[in-house]
């Protein structure tokens, strides 16, 4: 690989949050209805570029980095309740002036427009949600057992954090999965949008790179998974939902998305055959025809 830059890279802007947050939005082209795409936890929105350009005949793609990934802040106060990513989706809307949007939302993602529709009804014409972190309520206590013992968040507090250069982290990501089944262009927009040079007062040398998602900030992103309290709202979503996960997925698998979409009201479900919980980024055409199939079921065209 000579070089992982983007040839294309999406034309960006930044907003600022109600709460005071500067966040990264996007503008990946297209044509037609106007769809935000939110990513999942500890990626940023380039890494959907791919899915964007298979929608492009007919939506007009925006993105935005969540808080505390790409380049958007991070809460000074270290808070990462979900509620916060609602927020920021609802900033992004605002600030790119979109009426009723369609949404896409993968994994954190998907969790995230659920609960900026559910603050705010009649946000978006459709939604269309790939594995949302939306735990079906159980027992007392899970939500407090997961906020402490997240396995998730351990291994996030593992993860690598730099690398000596940008090719260096494509070879390494490329060479084993999750990652090294994702689609190529997806994890070159990764490593070139996911991370940062590391300057030299911290021991740069102008070549090196560390992730911009700390492996701090995604274990308490992870720690707070559960406990956003989507689920107990969904019946109040009145605008079209389609919901998928992958066929080989090791996370929100069919039982989840099922009970997800028995509380909403118009609701569709699909198994995606061949992809994981990484769907939207390692076949995005795929998940893109999935997409444009249940348009054409659920309908949701916004107002004109």
């Amino acid at each position: 690989m000579s070089s992982v830059i983007q040839e294309h890279p999406p034309r960006q802007d930044r907003c600022t949050t109600p709460d005071g947050l500067g966040i990264a939005v996007y503008d990946f082209g297209g044509r037609g209805t106007d769809m935000l795409l939110v990513h999942a936890t500890g990626f940023c929105a380039e890494v959907l570029s791919p899915l964007a350009a298979n929608l492009g005949d007919c939506y007009h793609c925006w993105g935005l980095d969540l808080r505390a990934h790409g380049q958007s802040d991070r809460p000074v106060d270290g808070d990462f309740a979900w509620s916060g990513f609602c927020i920021d989706v609802l900033a992004a809307i605002d600030h790119l002036g979109l009426r009723q949007p369609a949404a896409f939302g993968h994994s954190c993602g998907g969790a995230a427009v659920l609960l900026a529709e559910e603050a705010r009804p009649g946000t978006f014409s459709t939604l269309y949600c790939f594995e949302p972190v939306v735990f079906p309520e159980g027992p007392d206590g899970v939500t407090a057992a997961l906020a402490v013992d997240n396995p998730l968040s351990a291994g996030a507090r593992r993860r690598r954090e730099t690398f000596p250069s940008a090719e260096d982290a494509f070879l390494n990501f490329s060479s084993k999965p999750p990652f090294g089944d994702l689609d190529p262009d997806a994890l070159r927009s990764y490593v070139e949008a996911g991370f940062e040079l590391v300057p030299a007062a911290a021991g740069g040398d102008g070549r090196s790179i560390r992730l911009l998602c700390r492996r701090e900030d995604e274990a308490e992103i992870y720690a707070h998974g559960a406990s956003h309290g989507a689920f107990g709202h969904l019946r109040e979503i009145a605008c079209p939902v389609a919901l998928a996960c992958g066929e080989r997925t090791d996370a929100f698998g069919p039982s989840f998305i099922r009970a997800d979409a028995a509380e909403l009201p118009h609701a569709t479900v699909e198994v995606i055959p061949g992809v994981g919980h990484f769907g939207p980024m390692q076949q995005p055409a795929v998940v893109a025809a999935w997409l444009l199939r249940a348009r054409d079921t659920l309908g949701g065209t916004p107002p004109s």
